[in-house]
């Protein structure tokens, strides 16, 4: 008898079958992932480092400002490596 675990991923294959990738593919999204991980890395030290100035100037509501806009960047970059991401794999299927 199965459990009510194995019949839901048995559905689920059906409807979304597994794909294997390449190691060629799996370099392509590993090298989107780090693209997007310099990008962040960036983002964050421009801004912390403004930061890191507001607050040396006393500027408090330029530092939270700084705060939301670097939460806000960074969560766009995920946002946008995720998409990109799903974009190729989209293609690896299509193949």
């Amino acid at each position: 008898m199965k459990s009510a675990y194995e019949l839901a991923m048995e559905r689920l294959a059906k409807d979304q079958p597994t794909v294997s990738l390449t190691d060629d593919q799996k370099k392509e999204l590993a090298e989107i992932d780090s693209q997007f991980k310099a990008r962040i890395a960036e983002k964050e030290l421009f801004l912390k480092g403004e930061i890191a100035k507001a607050q040396a100037a006393g500027k408090f509501e330029e530092i939270e400002s700084l705060q939301k806009q670097l939460s806000s960047e960074i969560r766009r970059l995920q946002e946008d490596c995720e998409a990109k991401k799903e974009k190729l794999r989209a293609g690896f299927i299509n193949k």
